[in-house]
């Protein structure tokens, strides 16, 4: 076996390269970019499920033939995405959206002065849930062709009683197959929970454009608007492991009562 020091995980070729390289890692990347990369391929593997505690440093460091110091830095870069959570005395675990502290962190709305926070309140109303073709738009955010079938979901959320988002959702087929009305409906969790329990899909990043809208007549009556009101519409691509596209977003978001808020650093 070779030593720490000649480990094929510091070479530019070989298998080990070969499958970082598939990860969209560059094989002469610094070392712990490399494990990382590993770490991220049994992720997407299904090695470790979302919920699920990985290996401890050490027998990661063994299994990789590196040091127990290389395989904390790439733990603490995933730690860091919010791909793994690190627990005092239990281990590092797979980061699931069913975890409170997790569940909404791609929501980016926040309550006004004087509102309760949302997550106290979120209430869902499941409306649609149908299958449909791609549209040429669609297919080229999910990398998909023009006609694939997709799953497309419609709900709105209230917080406080108030309609207050009203999101289309659009996911491949071919990824949510048994996707309906009713198993949405029955869920009584988070909907990204659902993707990672049901349909083995968790999203680990986004990317959203923002603009400002006018409702058409349908939206402004499913989100109980009195008058011509301007919405926020936050349109969102979620992407799983290796940034395969698998969900198209568009939220037409009210903001009388609550506003959108990131923090960049």
């Amino acid at each position: 076996m070779p030593s720490p020091s000649h480990s094929p995980y510091t070479d530019a070729s070989g298998p080990a390269a070969e499958a970082v390289g598939a990860l969209g890692v560059p094989a002469f990347s610094p070392l712990y970019q490399q494990i990382k990369g590993l770490i991220l391929q049994s992720l997407q593997s299904g090695e470790w499920k979302p919920g699920e505690v990985i290996l401890s440093e050490n027998d990661l460091a063994a299994r990789y033939r590196v040091s127990q110091g290389t395989v904390r830095k790439a733990i603490d870069e995933l730690s860091s995405e919010h791909l793994l959570v690190r627990r005092q005395g239990k281990g590092t675990f797979v980061a699931t959206h069913a975890e409170q502290q997790v569940q909404y962190r791609f929501l980016r709305l926040m309550p006004d002065p004087g509102q309760e926070h949302l997550t106290a309140l979120a209430e869902r109303r499941m409306i649609d849930c149908k299958r449909v073709r791609a549209s040429a738009e669609l297919a080229r955010l999910l990398g998909l062709r023009a006609g694939d079938a997709l799953i497309q979901v419609r709900r709105v959320l209230a917080f406080g009683g108030v309609p207050t988002i009203l999101e289309d959702i659009w996911l491949p087929g071919s990824s949510f197959k048994g996707l309906t009305l009713e198993r949405l409906q029955d869920w009584r969790g988070p909907m990204y929970a659902m993707f990672e329990s049901e349909f083995g899909v968790r999203m680990v990043r986004a990317q959203e454009q923002v603009r400002a809208v006018m409702p058409d007549p349908t939206q402004a009556e499913w989100l109980e608007l009195a008058g011509p009101t301007p919405l926020l519409n936050v349109e969102r691509v979620a992407y799983t492991y290796n940034d395969a596209p698998m969900e198209v977003r568009r939220g037409l978001y009210r903001t009388d009562r609550h506003h959108y808020f990131n923090t960049l650093n």
